[in-house]
């Protein structure tokens, strides 16, 4: 086995990991400046399972890659201007919501649902482009079997969450 994956791809892959991390801190702080202005957590009991999750695909994807044979490897364009969309799409998000833009489901009275950006065509247009993440980048470094799983777990997490938030939202209103 060829443990060798190209540079530009170990660079592609250190760039999303840095992504999220970043993404982390500024929804710990939007999370903070919510709460100091009385908004109310929901649903934390799941949030663990969102955490382990994408902690295992990051795993799962950097194993893979190790252990795929690298002789067949060959670079996808296609796949990586669909990455490059999602990132448009994702920083989108995050800059439409702002200060209200985190992990958790944080509800706050004196706040109404936005509904701009990408808001204005669908409700939930983050959990979208993350579904379609969890498919394209795997397929991108020919990790197959991480392609086939965390787009399901994705749905499953997704099949517990968006009630939550639906619920939160609509006895916020």
């Amino acid at each position: 086995m060829d443990a060798l994956m190209p540079i530009y791809l170990w660079a592609v892959l250190v760039t999303i990991i840095l992504q999220r991390l970043v993404e982390l801190v500024i929804a710990r702080s939007n999370e903070n400046w919510m709460k100091q202005r009385g908004g109310v957590e929901k649903g934390a009991a799941h949030y663990k399972w969102f955490v382990i999750v994408h902690t295992l695909f990051f795993a799962s994807l950097i194993t893979e890659v190790l252990l795929r044979n690298q002789q067949s490897f060959s670079f996808n364009y296609f796949l990586f201007a669909v990455f490059l969309l999602t990132q448009i799409g994702r920083i989108w998000c995050i800059a439409t919501l702002g200060r209200f833009w985190n992990t958790k489901i944080i509800i706050s009275p004196q706040f109404d649902v936005v509904k701009r950006g990408p808001y204005r065509y669908m409700k939930h247009p983050n959990y979208l482009i993350v579904g379609i993440e969890l498919l394209v980048i795997p397929l991108l470094f020919g990790a197959w079997y991480t392609a086939m799983v965390f787009p399901m777990l994705h749905v499953l997490l997704l099949y517990v969450r968006i009630p939550i938030e639906e619920k939160a939202v609509y006895e916020h209103n």
